[in-house]
């Protein structure tokens, strides 16, 4: 991949990258430090970077495998230094209006998406991240395998398990 290829693929793929990086991560300041880490690795990579390949799927993976790095090593950390880390913060979230614009609404809307997204941040890691890649992102099972270097069973296991456990947390909503 050539450096104008490099810059067009940030152009387009960055602002997904970063939202990606902001839900995994739950800080800006993290997620800052992710994609900023993403694109220094795709740097790095240039040369196996293909543009006809599907570059979005290449940068979300190196934006899972450090994110992961970053845990394994954090967690590492706690347990030998027992330092207890700071708690994260919320991403942030853009509202979509749809219909009804009152304030009533909006507010009903709001917490909603913030009741959804907790849920999903108390997921399991793993589970976590299929649930990203697979709502937020739009990856389709088998891209998802590809990213996280799993088979695409596993993937589909991961989703089901993730339905489930938002399904029986969410259930209160779907009865209001």
């Amino acid at each position: 991949m050539t450096d104008l290829e490099l810059e067009q693929c940030i152009a387009e793929y960055g602002a997904d990258i970063y939202s990606f990086c902001c839900c995994l991560t739950g800080s800006r300041q993290e997620a800052d430090d992710l994609y900023q880490e993403t694109f220094l690795r795709a740097v790095e990579k240039q040369k196996v970077l293909d543009a006809e390949e599907n570059p979005k799927s290449y940068l979300l993976s190196i934006a899972v495998l450090l994110w992961k790095n970053q845990r394994r090593k954090a967690a590492w950390r706690k347990r030998i230094a027992d330092i207890q880390q700071a708690g994260y913060a919320e991403a942030e979230t853009h509202l979509q209006e749809n219909g009804d614009d009152s304030p009533e609404s909006r507010m009903m809307k709001k917490e909603m998406q913030k009741e959804v997204r907790n849920a999903v941040d108390r997921l399991p890691d793993k589970m976590k991240v299929t649930v990203l890649l697979f709502y937020m992102e739009e990856r389709s099972v088998e891209q998802i395998a590809g990213i996280l270097h799993i088979p695409r069973g596993t993937v589909k296991s991961r989703l089901h398990q993730a339905r489930r456990i938002l399904k029986r947390e969410l259930e209160y909503m779907l009865n209001e």
